[in-house]
């Protein structure tokens, strides 16, 4: 396996090539962009194309919000039919910056008021994203994106620019997959997300929907379910627990501090590969404690390989502590490729078998 992809690695290189950070930022094409939902996620990205002199505009549900948008100097509205129908004149690149149980509704709002824009998400699951757009005949005007960055804290309030410095942006491509040729209409839109994810300073990474949720199950969802299990073991501790607690719980607690509504739009959304993954964790656990609980207790078992791990893990990336969960892949594989053009979904293959970023031109 690991020579199949060194092989990968060497053929991949030839078509490779480092890109300057002045590439990445601007001669940029993308079209004006309407972000639907300005959260953390999606107001981080109004502030960063605003920065970057690329036309955006959004709209929240939130009157609160709307108006601290508005004195911050955004054009947000409140109203998503005037949004999506101002979109709809301009051909704007759509957004879908909502919690998963909002997606359903979005998506027929656009059906109706922005029938021709391409359409992207930031939600942190794809399939379920995915079959909604199925469902409504939209596959050809959506590529899905995840940014994997954020905070445990929510709202406009929580939104910040650089939020998307050096993080990985998965971009998907399932619908290109599925097709005997990819229409050209559908290779601008994954053009124009890709480079919608350069002007926020983050790197595209190409994975296909179902790659994507057991991957992000194991270093997202995970985590969450951890912190909150770990929080409720501390706190029944009493005021002596929390006093002595340091900073490897805190650091293990931290994501705890999420709007419980939006840990479980992330897990329970993404159940099925989740509950696979907590049974893999918890026969690590299992294990652990019978060795504990034997005569002679021991961790070396667990200890050495978490360890080795680890290191493993540090060695392929470079999380960024702020970030709830992180990739920063700058060292990896840089794959520059026309969209459209001969054998480019091969290459996009190729690069997600890597977990490597594309650059578009």
């Amino acid at each position: 396996m690991s020579h199949d992809i060194s092989l990968h690695a060497v053929n991949l290189s030839l078509e490779c090539e480092t890109v300057t950070a002045s590439f990445l930022h601007s001669s940029r094409h993308l079209p004006p962009v309407c972000i639907v939902g300005l959260g953390l996620i999606g107001g981080s990205i109004i502030r960063d194309l605003t920065a970057a002199g690329h036309e955006a505009f959004g709209y929240t549900h939130s009157n609160a919000g709307t108006r601290a948008a508005q004195k911050d100097g955004f054009d947000v509205t409140n109203d998503l039919e005037a949004a999506l129908q101002k979109a709809e004149a301009q051909q704007a690149l759509i957004v879908i910056a909502v919690p998963m149980d909002a997606v359903a509704t979005v998506l027929d709002a656009i059906a109706e008021h922005a029938p021709s824009c391409g359409i992207t998400d930031v939600v942190s699951v794809k399939q379920p994203v995915y079959d909604l757009v199925l469902e409504r005949g939209l596959e050809e005007r959506y590529v899905g994106g995840h940014p994997m960055a954020g905070t445990e804290f929510s709202g406009w309030s929580a939104s910040q620019e650089g939020l998307f410095q050096r993080a990985a942006w998965v971009v998907t491509y399932d619908y290109a997959e599925s097709v005997d040729k990819v229409p050209q209409t559908w290779a601008s839109l994954f053009a124009d997300v890709c480079n919608l994810v350069a002007v926020t300073g983050a790197e595209a990474v190409p994975v296909s929907v179902k790659r994507h949720d057991e991957a992000v199950a194991r270093v997202s969802h995970l985590p969450h379910v951890i912190a909150e299990a770990l929080s409720v073991v501390g706190d029944r501790g009493g005021t002596l627990a929390q006093s002595l607690a340091a900073g490897s719980f805190k650091g293990a607690t931290r994501v705890a501090g999420t709007d419980p509504s939006l840990v479980r739009n992330m897990c329970e959304t993404n159940a099925e590969s989740l509950v696979s993954i907590i049974d893999e964790f918890t026969e690590l656990l299992a294990d652990a404690r019978s060795a504990l609980s034997a005569d002679a207790p021991s961790m070396k078992r667990l200890a050495e390989n978490g360890h080795r791990a680890h290191t493993r893990m540090l060695a392929r990336s470079g999380a960024r502590r702020e970030s709830v969960s992180p990739v920063k892949i700058s060292s990896r594989p840089v794959m520059r490729l026309h969209p459209g053009a001969p054998g480019w979904v091969k290459q996009l293959r190729q690069i997600e078998s890597l977990g490597g970023r594309v650059e578009v031109f």
